[in-house]
């Protein structure tokens, strides 16, 4: 905060299922304190939310991973995307171009030129979610809000979380609604177009969720205990083992220029590729097995089940890149140090 690079934060952690670090700091809005039950944007951070969606649907065998895409969304078999599967659209390997959260332009759109779907990789924020929120939504039959309020947020009791607020429970929120600002100039302040109701009223499975950061938190709690939260299980064992096996494996991420290795919807601990973390990774102490996902330029979120840990960490401050990578290891490296478990990475 002294260097400018965020007005305020939330951290919470738990470890062995335990609260360790529940913590708030700075401003949520101007004139609002940053408080621990504050509701801020969780931007691509929700695409965990959106992948375990599509994985609960898996394993009641409504689809299957290596389903064409085009089996349950019939538009989106054109321009050459006929073997696109659902797996590429979870993995950032189909190659889809499309620039925003619109389903019909991801039906309508082309793969780059030259893509063959599985075997290069690029990071696309927005079109392949919007697509696989679809397909749980013609599944099912609910909004994708809707499904994932009533099969995941409620049975976690991610009791302030939400894919999309009406402006009357926007309202009902108060001051209690954070105003993410951008850092990244000579100005603080609080970025348009993110403040006010209608920025939270559309559901955008790749980026709108929302809530505090000790809701999120018990959402990587429940993949820590493999499926199941205090008695309540919405995910099997196996599903959430799926979910973090290392399905793109070695491949150049053609958005970061790096190598990242994901598993279904979520990014699994790279490390090793450069002896430094990954583009949002998890410091230098975390072990192979940490998995998780990020939020532009502000969050990140994963669970540890080699140390029993899970974080869930955002800052009130958009830094860029660059500075959102060097705080967020930085934190993370620290929280390693701080709780005793930075025995290395061989």
């Amino acid at each position: 905060m002294a260097a400018g690079l965020h007005v305020g934060a939330q951290l919470t952690v738990s470890l062995h299922e335990q609260s360790v670090v529940s913590a708030a700091t700075g401003i949520a809005r101007p004139d609002e304190s940053m408080g621990e039950d504050t509701l801020m944007p969780w931007f691509s951070a929700t695409k965990a939310i959106t992948a375990a969606a599509v994985l609960q649907q898996w394993e009641q065998g409504h689809l299957d991973l290596d389903d064409a895409v085009a089996r349950h969304v019939p538009a989106f078999a054109s321009n050459g995307k006929e073997r696109v599967t659902v797996r590429h659209l979870l993995t950032h390997t189909a190659g889809l171009v499309a620039t925003d959260d619109s389903v019909d332009e991801a039906c309508d759109a082309a793969l780059e030129d030259g893509w063959e779907p599985g075997r290069r990789a690029a990071y696309r924020p927005r079109g392949p979610f919007a697509v696989l929120g679809e397909i749980v939504h013609r599944l099912d039959g609910r909004s994708i809000e809707d499904y994932v309020s009533e099969e995941l947020f409620e049975p976690l009791g991610m009791a302030d979380s939400w894919l999309a607020l009406s402006p009357a429970r926007h309202a009902a929120y108060g001051r209690r609604m954070g105003a993410m600002h951008n850092t990244s100039g000579d100005r603080r302040e609080v970025i348009a177009g993110l403040d006010g109701a209608e920025a939270f009223a559309e559901a955008r499975p790749s980026l709108s969720g929302v809530g505090p950061m000790a809701d999120l938190l018990r959402f990587y709690m429940m993949l820590l205990g493999k499926g199941a939260l205090d008695g309540v299980r919405v995910l099997s064992p196996q599903t959430v083992e799926a979910m973090c096996a290392r399905h793109r494996v070695g491949l150049t991420d053609e958005t970061f220029g790096a190598v990242v290795d994901w598993g279904l919807g979520v990014m699994v601990n790279s490390w090793h590729y450069r002896r430094k973390p990954a583009p949002y990774g998890y410091g230098n102490h975390a072990s192979a097995r940490a998995f998780g996902h990020g939020g532009s330029q502000s969050s990140i979120a994963f669970t540890d089940p080699e140390h029993g840990l899970a974080v869930a960490l955002v800052f009130n401050g958009m830094a860029g890149e660059a500075a959102n990578h060097r705080r967020t290891q930085a934190v993370v490296t620290a929280l390693y140090e701080d709780l005793g478990l930075d025995r290395g990475i061989a």
